[in-house]
């Protein structure tokens, strides 16, 4: 059995409270106009290389219980292998969306991954968390991730490890914590010290990427941010897409950023992942030049 893309990490169901008008004090109830169930963490990017055209597989334990049979059946309608081993329990995240940004809860029983597994899928490329890159088998491309609580964690100490990765993400709070840099691109000069390439998102400002001691910038359109969740890990799908099919890093950068975009529009993380026909109409229209291109190397 081989695939494309195998993501790594925890996967949780995510439960989207969608509509609050603001989040409640203690002792007080507010309603939401909407319920959304998704599979969130590592399927979120996987449902994003799946909708883009490739062969994507989460490997994660999932639960016997109910989250972990929900998580399953949307993750099967997406045609993303589920690949991880059966757990007792499944994590799980409220996701409470308010004024162009949201709050999180989360359950998260411990995880754990064995390189085997992943060999087993024969992937082209594995994106993990900062701390998982020895499940990367050689020869494979890695990408990895930083997140809120690694940031801190790992403050201007990072891992050796890190150079077995093709590529690093990281929000602007994240980068700039994790390398004690004053500004995104010096965070991204610093992290990109470490790994070919450094992406740091920036929210509605797109993305910057660092690169042998070059800078480039993706700027976003203007959208109405409707859910941000998941929007970084949908940007690091296509980006990872991108560098599979050989764009150069300026086109998929560019891609990745229109790619999150599209997906504040919608509500939760997995399910506002736009398909590869939604994102070439997106391009045609705003980056002409790109959309050519990637198309050209499609058919190469």
């Amino acid at each position: 059995m081989s695939v494309d893309v195998v993501c790594t990490g925890p996967v949780f169901l995510d439960l989207t409270f969608e509509g609050l008008e603001e989040l409640p004090e203690p002792g007080c109830e507010r309603y939401a106009r909407e319920l959304h169930e998704s599979p969130g963490g590592a399927a979120t990017t996987a449902v994003g290389v799946a909708r883009l055209g490739l062969r994507a597989a989460v490997l994660a334990p999932l639960g016997r219980d109910i989250a972990g049979q929900t998580v399953r059946r949307l993750l099967e309608g997406e045609k993303v292998l589920c690949a991880g081993r059966e757990a007792a329990r499944t994590p799980v995240t409220v996701v409470l969306p308010v004024h162009r940004d949201r709050a999180l809860v989360t359950f998260q029983p411990p995880v754990r991954i064995e390189r085997a597994d992943v060999e087993r899928l024969e992937p082209r490329a594995v994106v993990a968390g900062i701390d998982q890159l020895e499940l990367v088998p050689d020869g494979t491309f890695g990408y990895a991730g930083i997140g809120d609580l690694e940031a801190g964690v790992l403050a201007r100490r990072l891992p050796a490890e890190l150079g077995r990765a093709r590529a690093l993400f990281a929000n602007r709070s994240e980068a700039m914590r994790a390398t004690g840099a004053p500004d995104v691109e010096a965070a991204a000069l610093a992290l990109a010290g470490h790994v070919d390439t450094a992406v740091v998102t920036c929210g509605a400002n797109g993305a910057v990427a660092a690169s042998d001691g070059e800078i480039f910038t993706a700027r976003c359109q203007t959208v109405e941010a409707r859910d941000t969740t998941g929007a970084g890990d949908l940007l690091a799908a296509a980006y990872v897409c991108g560098d599979l099919t050989g764009l150069p890093l300026a086109e998929r950068l560019q891609r990745a950023g229109v790619y999150a975009a599209l997906s504040v529009q919608r509500p939760t993380g997995a399910m506002s992942a736009a398909t590869i026909d939604e994102l070439e109409r997106a391009l045609a229209e705003l980056h002409p030049a790109i959309a050519q291109s990637a198309s050209a190397k499609e058919h190469a």
